[in-house]
């Protein structure tokens, strides 16, 4: 079956059609991991977007579902050049074209994704609808101008839980904030002996700091970090209270809570192999990035904050952290599934910080 790719701008890409049929928009974006397309799928900070894979073969290992880093697929729609249809794994639970039937995802093949990816570096991100229900182009991109843009849409609710509960643990009693919270952050703060108590973006400071927690962290999301305006009063009443750690659109709030500003990124960061230097340390992390959206350097002039992470690829900020409070974040994914692991250490010193802090 044919699916159409549409983007706003008039470019049409043809191809054959995989995983569940119908039309679907969203933002187009791309991410150039070449493995990880399970966690690409589940991962809820995709929510709202069409994503495009660099790498030219996708599927070979099929889908396992204790690989998940969520409940479902939150991704509207996936491009890939070559979807493999005979993947070989030992776990394999099923292909990925039963998966996105399964999850209701239109999945587009056959395209050259490396002109689609280039034509978004050199553009930047733009709205685009894969359909299988019409062969009108003219149509598809009418539908795609007229689409709602990325910022705006209220992402976090969709993702987010709506009740709190908790995962046991030991030395530490840990909030988490979720925003669209991968489950792999949780699986780091458990190995490192935390309890984990989640909690809905809404729940306020003062229950928050009723759960007596150790220290709190800020999770990954979707969306501009501007449409979450009750996280952002809820943050900035939570530093100085307890140690946090922001995690990529955790950290965005975070910012903002401290006085910074954001901006939307031309094309932004996506996939499992972006350097990024420890300007404390000096040393460089390959690391693993997801996100649309940055905080302002200039922004950060005249407040008690500064750079502790920066992206060598474009010099954007990375990490922040404040000068006197036990307050940090990063833009990237210390808790990267399924990897590169280089960055765990930031959950090293959040514990660290805590313990610091006493209990």
């Amino acid at each position: 079956m044919q699916a159409i790719l549409a983007l706003e701008d008039g470019t049409v890409f043809a191809g054959e059609a995989f995983g569940a049929t119908g039309e679907r928009w969203g933002e187009v974006v791309f991410n150039t991991g070449m493995t990880g397309y399970q966690e690409v799928l589940t991962d809820p900070s995709y929510c709202g977007q069409i994503v495009v894979m660099t790498y030219p073969l996708i599927g070979n290992y099929g889908i396992m579902k204790e690989d998940y880093e969520s409940k479902r697929c939150y991704v509207r729609g996936f491009i890939v050049h070559e979807e493999c249809k005979r993947p070989s794994n030992w776990r394999l639970a099923e292909t990925i074209d039963s998966f996105l039937k399964k999850e209701d995802v239109i999945g587009l093949a056959g395209i050259d994704t490396r002109a689609l990816t280039r034509h978004l570096r050199n553009f930047g991100t733009m709205r685009g609808v894969i359909s299988t229900d019409t062969a009108d182009a003219l149509e598809l991109v009418e539908r795609a101008k007229n689409c709602p843009h990325l910022t705006g849409q209220e992402l976090v609710p969709i993702v987010a839980v709506t009740e709190k509960y908790t995962l046991p643990g030991g030395s530490y009693r840990v909030v988490l904030m979720d925003f669209g919270a991968k489950l792999n952050i949780i699986r780091c703060l458990r190995e490192r002996d935390c309890e984990v108590v989640v909690v809905p973006p809404k729940t306020a400071a003062e229950d928050i700091l009723a759960l007596a927690p150790d220290g709190i962290v800020l999770s990954n999301g979707p969306g501009d970090p501007v449409d979450v305006p009750y996280a952002i009063a809820t943050v900035r009443k939570l530093v100085g209270a307890r140690p946090i750690l922001g995690i990529c659109l955790g950290h965005q709030i975070l910012a903002l809570a401290m006085g910074a500003r954001t901006y939307k990124m031309k094309f932004g960061h996506r996939g499992a192999n972006h350097p990024v230097k420890d300007l404390e340390t000096g040393r460089v992390y390959i690391s693993s990035h997801n996100h649309g959206f940055s905080v302002d350097e200039e922004s950060l002039k005249g407040l008690d904050i500064y750079v502790s992470h920066r992206n060598l690829n474009d010099g954007t900020v990375e990490g922040i952290k404040h000068k006197f409070l036990p307050v940090f974040s990063v833009q990237y994914h210390p808790e990267a599934s399924p990897g590169p692991k280089d960055s765990e250490y930031i959950f090293d010193q959040f514990i660290e910080m805590m313990a610091g802090k006493g209990r």
